[in-house]
């Protein structure tokens, strides 16, 4: 991911109103990241613990979308819907979207499964159990990284649809 400014990620926000990007507080530690170990960044609103954010590059551009969480969490073990991962011993979380356009206005939204922390980059670059004598424990972590993507675009596109 290339790096943002606060201005560019309050532009981005395609499912947000003008309030609602004006409202919204960047995560700790924003001037630390280093962007070039994420495939996106997303972060809980630290001053509203259920709003959440999720910025992508989407065809070049960059897309912002604002989270909503569910208010109860998920029960079962959950798997990620980013990142795939079985294995993992943190939270996964259920967020909505509001979809864009009318039918945003209409209430319609979008919801997908994600750890509940964003840290689905941190998760795909580890390298994964050996399989089987003879695996690929580096392309399958490639892989792991390229699917990571298409599914966070996937989910930004869908706000769309």
């Amino acid at each position: 991911m290339r790096p943002i400014d606060e201005r560019a990620i309050r532009a981005s926000l395609r499912n947000a109103s003008r309030k609602e990007a004006a409202d919204m507080n960047l995560p700790a530690g924003f001037r630390d990241i280093d962007f070039s170990r994420l495939d996106y960044l997303g972060w809980s609103d630290p001053k509203s613990p259920r709003r959440a954010y999720v910025l992508v590059e989407v065809d070049d551009t960059l897309a912002g979308v604002l989270l909503q969480q569910a208010e109860q969490r998920v029960i079962a073990r959950a798997q990620c819907s980013w990142c795939d991962d079985v294995t993992l011993r943190n939270d996964v979380q259920l967020f909505t979207a509001r979809k864009n356009g009318p039918a945003g206005r209409k209430g319609d939204t979008v919801g997908t499964l994600v750890c509940a922390n964003f840290e689905c980059s941190a998760n795909v670059r580890r390298l994964p159990p050996l399989a089987y004598p003879g695996f690929d424990r580096e392309a399958a972590r490639d892989q792991r990284i390229l699917r990571l993507g298409e599914h966070v675009r996937a989910f930004v596109r869908a706000l769309d649809a």
